[in-house]
């Protein structure tokens, strides 16, 4: 994707008042949803030029390299807006498990579970 064209497609989704856009991460080769984290324009535009999935960390203020510390980056497929441009769906290759916890899914408890 050119520069170009990756600016306008970024500039076509609807970011919240604090600049920020969900994006659900799927691994490509199963489709289990590995997790869910929050994208700036800045860090979209970072995960389309470097193949590699970059969040903006909420409690850290700060931009995040899925995997820097652990090793277990997520390596991008496709990445897909919603109906309403207001959400992302990307389809990853996991470099090993993607929750911090060592699961494969930062989804793996019940809600009703303790």
């Amino acid at each position: 994707m050119s520069e170009t064209t990756t600016k306008r497609a970024i500039e076509r989704l609807h970011f919240d008042e604090q600049g920020l856009v969900p994006a659900v991460v799927q691994d490509a080769s199963t489709t289990q949803v590995l997790m869910l984290g929050f994208m700036t324009k800045e860090m979209l535009a970072k995960t389309l030029a470097t193949g590699r999935v970059w969040f903006w960390s909420r409690s850290r203020q700060e931009p995040w390299l899925k995997g820097a510390t652990s090793g277990n980056f997520l390596n991008v497929v496709d990445v897909y807006r919603n109906c309403e441009d207001n959400s992302l769906l990307i389809l990853a290759k996991p470099e090993g498990p993607t929750c911090h916890t060592g699961n494969v899914s930062c989804y793996f408890r019940l809600l009703a579970e303790e």
